[in-house]
């Protein structure tokens, strides 16, 4: 059985930054990469409630690798959690956001040329030139990232000038390891799936410099529930952030 998760409740926001949770799914063994892209680990059970998360959302966060790989959108793919969404008084979709330092994405995905909901485009500041004319021209709205504490600078430009309460991280791994980093992430939400991938060099959930014994996050597990049909586990974790100090 699954859990309900269009009826969790959350803290309020921070006053410098969104709440942050981040959605993942993973192999047994860590890994989240399986015959390159995480589609072939999570269950359509899984990708369920991926979309009961969004309901929450007041911006939805990948990095460019996830949207040239996968590709990505805001959208929930139901009218019902649509709706849902608009009682609650939000749009039916929440502002979608990618964050590239590269500049190279991928401009024929359907985060560039949908028009039933809005993005962002958070870029490096060392990105090469024209690309921001040229996220400029798909009708997507870009914001340039300093070279000092850029994923702060965009937490804080997602609170201030987006007002935003509430963001919903989905990957990949690079930036989830890179707003765990900067003491960002306040939940988790993990998928096990029954699946064993093994290899070398396959990314696990979070990918970034290592912690030590003594800053180690730990986690408070809120919740776990196991699903028979599809042998997932369903796991949330929040972030204790007294010892991340």
């Amino acid at each position: 059985m699954k859990p309900d998760y269009t009826v969790l409740q959350f803290p309020p926001a921070p006053a410098d930054r969104p709440y942050v949770i981040v959605n993942m799914v993973m192999s047994a063994d860590g890994r989240t990469i399986l015959d390159g892209s995480e589609q072939g680990i999570g269950s359509k059970t899984d990708q369920r409630l991926m979309r009961e998360l969004r309901v929450h959302a007041d911006v939805i966060l990948n990095g460019a690798t996830t949207l040239r790989v996968s590709g990505t959108s805001p959208r929930t793919g139901d009218p019902l959690l649509e709706a849902l969404r608009v009682s609650r008084g939000k749009p039916k979709a929440a502002l979608g956001a990618v964050v590239s330092r590269s500049g190279d994405l991928p401009f024929e995905r359907i985060f560039f040329t949908a028009d039933d909901f809005e993005a962002i485009v958070y870029l490096a500041h060392d990105a090469p030139k024209g690309v921001a004319q040229r996220i400029v021209e798909t009708g997507r709205t870009v914001a340039g990232m300093p070279a000092h504490r850029p994923i702060e600078w965009m937490l804080a430009h997602m609170r201030h000038e987006v007002g935003a309460e509430l963001l919903l991280c989905e990957g990949g791994a690079s930036l989830n390891g890179q707003v765990l980093a900067a003491g960002a992430v306040d939940e988790l939400f993990i998928t096990v799936g029954p699946r064993l991938v093994a290899g070398k060099g396959i990314p696990g959930a979070i990918e970034g410099p290592s912690f030590t014994k003594e800053n180690a996050p730990r986690l408070d597990l809120v919740s776990v529930s196991q699903n028979e049909d599809t042998n997932e586990l369903y796991l949330r974790y929040r972030v204790d952030h007294s010892t991340t100090r």
